[in-house]
């Protein structure tokens, strides 16, 4: 029985994994309410009969069939009922449709007076519109089946001038509610991705040809991932855009953020020499703004200026020997190993306080330089926001973890200011707060002294905003203020997007803001360019829905890869690629309806 009762919990959970974006918020919301009417026991009347009277409504509410006294009765139901039912069943289900009258108030006022869902509530291809470049995913592994490996890195390209630098290090957003998840598992879109330009490298496959030459002239400054998408995408329309790098190389914190085992500097180039070639752009490296050349020079020189200068600047603690020797933020410290400025950590205490994905990054580029040991501590299990594979990466190289831990001070050498250890503080778990959240207060349990002789601090990174402060572009707490079409408040032919809008984010969104910042400076010089590659995607067929195991990336031995900084994946295999894109439901023509525009536009 209750091998049964797994099952049907297992295909339950998958149907929720699933709902596609864009869906309308109130039948899911009427849904959930309809999984607390099954699991009610029927012992007490509030919970056995209040919430069957809770879903008539709602459905005179999406039938359009309400009126606004119908919200009053609804919200007086469900407070009567969350008060009196016996147990969690009543309890949860009325504070979910009261959660909902408060969340989606215009979503119930569109029902009852215009008989249908708010407006931009329409189902969409979640893989497409989770991707924050809304890459044409289905494209491209249709291409990838067909073998056609080229047309499949133009199709990413066509959004994502990244493709291989994505396809090696993308937190694949996409694959959170791929609908093939309610057959069996999502496919492995990343995966494919990776498969497609190690086929088809970025740097021949050509770009498209660039529109005819306005005159216009842009300044982007900062070559990481978002001013290169900026900058390409702008040249494609025929401006001509000049780059201004701080460093001797392009890619930002691609290359001097993202550890070499997982994305090879070679590659990267790949994508960034392919970018270069696209049109009428040139790049000045070394070039910092602020010393080499001022803002307001850009400003009075160019007709357009995008400000993408990421977020390059570790945080530290604010409290007591925050400074000390052997004390720094893991980004600093993964942009000394990759300039080549790497320590020799053999036989040294690491430890690292943070549990993201720069944090994880760090520790495997501290096992890889032979540290002794490798300490992870976090306060709270959700402050594990790294990606789950990154994680267990770091678990099978001998990387230790430890949780329910606060962190206290540090405490240093008198004599040479070195970090000597750190002290923790147990805690234990107490409630959620209003978002979901764990929350813990402190044990009874004394804090104790752990013992160190580098201490990693994966707390955040920051941008370099201080000279923009100075030109009087508007910065509130490091981050640069700038609308969503990303102009810079109160100022003229400004745009800014990425990290140094958003605070530390990834790659994909940060190559979403520069695609946006393209789109809108071009309209802003008076454009509405189209780039059209004339992509021909290849028809859909029916899927017999046959469930079938995911593909999954390799690895190399953790006892072998913890040794060096090789790339740590292994190919994916001919077969593996071409079963994995067979799974593909080609959500683009079934389910959600065919795509929105022509194809290959930009």
């Amino acid at each position: 029985m209750n091998q049964r009762i797994d099952v049907v919990l297992r295909k339950f959970r998958s149907r929720m994994t699933s709902y596609p974006p864009g869906m309308c918020p109130l039948a899911l919301y009427r849904s959930l309410l309809q999984i607390s009417m099954n699991q009610s026991c029927g012992k007490c009347v509030p919970c056995r009969d209040g919430l069957a009277e809770v879903d008539h409504l709602l459905k005179d509410v999406l039938n359009g069939d309400a009126t606004m006294e119908t919200l009053g009765e609804i919200e007086d139901k469900c407070r009567m009922i969350a008060q009196t039912a016996d147990c969690a069943v009543g309890v949860v289900g009325a504070n979910l449709i009261l959660e909902s009258l408060s969340e989606f108030a215009d979503e119930y006022k569109s029902h009852i007076k215009d008989k249908r869902c708010a407006e931009n509530v329409t189902q969409t291809i979640p893989c497409v519109t989770l991707c924050p470049a809304h890459v044409d995913v289905p494209g491209y592994i249709a291409m990838i089946k067909e073998q056609d490996y080229e047309g499949a890195v133009r199709v990413i390209r066509n959004r994502n001038p990244f493709p291989t630098a994505c396809a090696m290090v993308c937190e694949h957003p996409c694959e959170r509610k791929c609908r093939r998840s309610m057959v069996d598992a999502p496919i492995n879109i990343r995966a494919l991705k990776k498969y497609a330009v190690e086929q088809a490298a970025a740097d021949t496959v050509p770009t498209p040809a660039p529109n005819v030459k306005t005159g216009k002239r842009i300044a982007v400054i900062g070559a990481g991932p978002s001013g290169m998408t900026c900058a390409y995408y702008l040249s494609l329309m025929g401006h001509e855009v000049e780059i201004f790098e701080e460093h001797e190389k392009g890619g930002g914190m691609l290359r001097y953020g993202i550890p070499e085992y997982r994305l090879p500097k070679e590659q990267l180039d790949r994508d960034i020499k392919a970018i270069l070639s696209a049109g009428d752009i040139k790049i000045h490296y070394n070039t910092k703004v602020g010393r080499d050349i001022s803002f307001t020079e850009l400003r009075d020189g160019y007709d357009a200026v995008y400000i993408g200068i990421g977020a390059q600047l570790g945080n530290r603690m604010p409290m007591e020997n925050a400074d000390a020797g052997n004390v720094i933020p893991a980004a600093d410290f993964l942009q000394k190993v990759a300039n080549g400025e790497a320590p020799d950590l053999t036989g040294k205490k690491v430890v690292l306080i943070g549990g993201g994905n720069v944090a994880m990054d760090a520790a495997r580029t501290a096992v890889r330089l032979n540290a002794e040991s490798v300490h992870v501590f976090t306060r709270k299990r959700d402050d594990y926001t790294a990606l789950e594979e990154e994680i267990e990466g770091a678990m099978q190289e001998g990387v230790r973890f430890r949780t329910l831990l606060s962190f206290l001070n540090i405490e240093a050498d008198k004599e040479t200011n070195d970090v000597r250890a750190v002290w923790l503080q147990p805690e234990i778990i107490a409630e959620y707060d209003q978002y979901g959240m764990m929350t813990t207060e402190h044990s009874s349990n004394y804090p104790y002294r752990f013992k160190c002789d580098l201490l990693i601090l994966g707390v955040g990174q920051r941008s370099d905003t201080s000279h923009f402060e100075q030109e009087n572009v508007p910065v509130n707490r490091g981050r640069i203020l700038a609308d969503e079409t990303c102009m810079v408040q109160g100022m003229e032919k400004v745009f800014s997007g990425g990290d140094c809008v958003t605070g530390p984010s990834t790659a994909i969104n940060a190559i979403a803001a520069g695609q946006v910042a393209a789109a809108n400076i071009d309209e802003y010089l008076g454009y509405h360019h189209k780039i059209d590659d004339k992509l021909v995607i290849p028809a859909a067929y029916p899927n017999p829905c046959v469930p079938t195991g995911r593909a999954e990336v390799e690895e190399k031995d953790p006892f072998a890869r913890k040794n060096n900084f090789g790339f740590v994946e292994l190919p994916m295999t001919h077969e593996e690629a071409m079963r994995e894109a067979g799974r593909c439901l080609r959500c683009d023509h079934y389910g959600c309806g065919a795509m929105e525009g022509g194809r290959g536009e930009w």
